[in-house]
């Protein structure tokens, strides 16, 4: 049988614990670089979607010869939206007028009062407004109502013989056009 003696002993039991220590040390570093490793990525892919800022909403009309010159047309389109980390698709209305085979008039459906979609009166030659009677000419402008301005341009382009049109909302009940 052996004896040990008690710094034998003591010094036994202070290399187990360094080597605990050590070990501790290792997993916690070991820990910390996988949170890190996983962790940056996983928050930014959380984060950056909300921060992203929002990208024109190019829609197709229609073919160009769909559209009769001098004639107000009802469009429905589908716009695409993402906001952070939800995406939709919403049928929104737009008016086209086409004056020639590459120039177009494109309206946003709804009235600059409070956005109820107006309808074109081939009888009045206008554009009328339900909701609290606004009245806007064919090109536009207010006629009569309660509409602060007149009806909200769109940006449009020709591509490959169909009318592409940037879909947007603007503030409703003010009287320049901002965007919403």
């Amino acid at each position: 049988m052996e004896s040990h003696t008690a710094g034998e002993r003591h010094e036994a039991t202070q290399r187990q614990a360094d080597r605990r220590t050590f070990l501790g040390y290792v997993i916690a570093a070991v820990g910390a670089f996988i949170t890190t490793a996983v962790g940056i990525p996983t928050v930014g892919s959380l984060i950056l979607p909300a921060l992203r800022p929002r990208q024109p909403n190019w829609v197709t009309a229609g073919e160009v010869s769909d559209f009769p010159t001098g004639q107000p047309k009802s469009v429905t389109v589908t716009v695409s939206s993402k906001d952070g980390w939800i995406e939709q698709s919403e049928a929104k209305g737009i008016w086209v007028i086409k004056h020639a085979e590459d120039s177009f008039t494109v309206f946003n459906g709804r009235c600059v009062h409070l956005g109820c979609a107006y309808s074109w009166q081939q009888g009045q030659n206008e554009f009328i407004c339900p909701c609290h009677g606004g009245r806007y000419s064919l090109d536009g402008k207010v006629l009569g109502g309660p509409p602060p301005r007149a009806l909200d341009t769109l940006q449009w382009r020709v591509d490959q013989g169909k009318l592409v049109v940037q879909y947007q909302d603007f503030r409703l009940g003010v009287s320049q056009k901002e965007e919403a």
